[in-house]
């Protein structure tokens, strides 16, 4: 079994002398905990600062139980490369190795570490926190605060477990207005679990229907914002609906769909890209379809009408834009929509792609 470490991020700082070519963010980069003999690889992202190409001639590493593998073709200049290097873990205990990277034309080397510590056993945490962030570990990698009212102030509690081997302080980062977040405990020993607390605070939302956002877990009040860290968060307030309570109710308006969800992709062999959906109001005053949004990218999604009389219909065209897009989202595709309907002031349309 292998572990895999991606650093991402790049910048344009020197590793050596000035006149250095290439680059990284991340000279050193620890791994943290791994099983004795699972091997455990380190992977570099780099840049050819130049604008010329460059060959990398050889990479030495400084021990035989330590593997390389990097570019063998030429690199363009201002191109973005990868080196990894794998340590055997066949010796207990914390290790630091090193290589020594050259390219052609130069003699001083590029350094690059990977440290951290080869234990008896590593305890399996992915069935109770399958989702990783950093070395911080949670039980969910989005969250939604669905059908919420104006004044409300719902919470939502995420798991995490520290699989360092350093004590955490766990905290949120880029909290909108809106979110407020409590961690407990506020520190987390190796091995340690702990919860964090989102509070949703509705008096700072604006916008009836859906409003989304990323916050990022972090292991320590320094750490920095990435892709690795990011936690979408997803909230649909409801809008006011009182206009046609008690007697008034008989001339609300009434939607009617011909159908509240639908399968786009590869379905009873053929391929269907787009769906479309008939919205009717069958009530006795106009049907005003006042929001219309996605959960998630990837989706195309047109109205021909949004104010609908009585008996009148409107065609909703759902259209995959980016498949592979759409997969890879965290939260499920939907369509929202907002209307004056008291009975369907919230509706939601899933879909599903294959």
């Amino acid at each position: 079994m292998k572990k895999n470490i991606l650093i991402l991020g790049l910048c344009m700082a020197s590793l050596g002398v000035s006149a250095q070519r290439i680059v990284t963010q991340n000279p050193v980069i620890n791994v943290g905990k791994t099983g004795f003999e699972m091997p455990v690889t380190a992977t570099f992202q780099l840049r050819n600062r130049g604008s010329r190409h460059l060959t990398i001639r050889e990479v030495k590493a400084d021990c035989g139980c330590t593997q390389v593998d990097y570019p063998k073709k030429s690199i363009g200049g201002g191109d973005k490369f990868t080196i990894s290097m794998t340590y055997d873990a066949r010796l207990l205990g914390h290790f630091t190795k090193q290589i020594a990277v050259y390219r052609v034309g130069s003699d001083e080397p590029v350094i690059l570490k990977m440290q951290g510590i080869v234990v008896p056993e590593v305890t399996d945490y992915s069935k109770n926190y399958p989702y990783a962030f950093g070395e911080l570990l949670a039980d969910v990698n989005n969250v939604e605060f669905d059908n919420v009212n104006m004044g409300d102030h719902p919470e939502a509690e995420i798991r995490v477990m520290n699989s360092g081997s350093k004590v955490m302080t766990p905290n949120v980062l880029h909290l909108p207005p809106y979110l407020t977040a409590m961690v407990s405990p506020e520190t987390l020993s190796p091995g340690k679990a702990g919860k964090m607390t989102l509070t949703l605070n509705t008096e700072n939302i604006h916008d009836f229907g859906l409003t989304q956002t990323t916050v990022y877990l972090a292991g320590q009040l320094g750490d920095k914002v990435s892709s690795e860290t990011e936690l979408p968060v997803s909230v649909v307030l409801s809008p006011n609906t009182t206009l046609f309570n008690g007697s008034n109710k008989q001339y609300a308006p009434k939607l009617k769909l011909s159908a509240d969800s639908l399968a786009l992709g590869r379905v009873n062999g053929k391929n269907r890209k787009s769906e479309v959906i008939t919205i009717t109001n069958t009530g006795r005053t106009a049907l005003n379809i006042s929001s219309l949004q996605m959960f998630t990218k990837g989706m195309k999604v047109t109205l021909n009408k949004r104010e609908l009389q009585p008996n009148e219909s409107a065609k909703l065209k759902i259209a995959v834009a980016d498949r592979t897009q759409l997969l890879k989202a965290r939260q499920k595709p939907r369509v929202l929509m907002i209307t004056n309907d008291p009975d369907h002031s919230k509706v939601v349309i899933k879909v599903s792609v294959k």
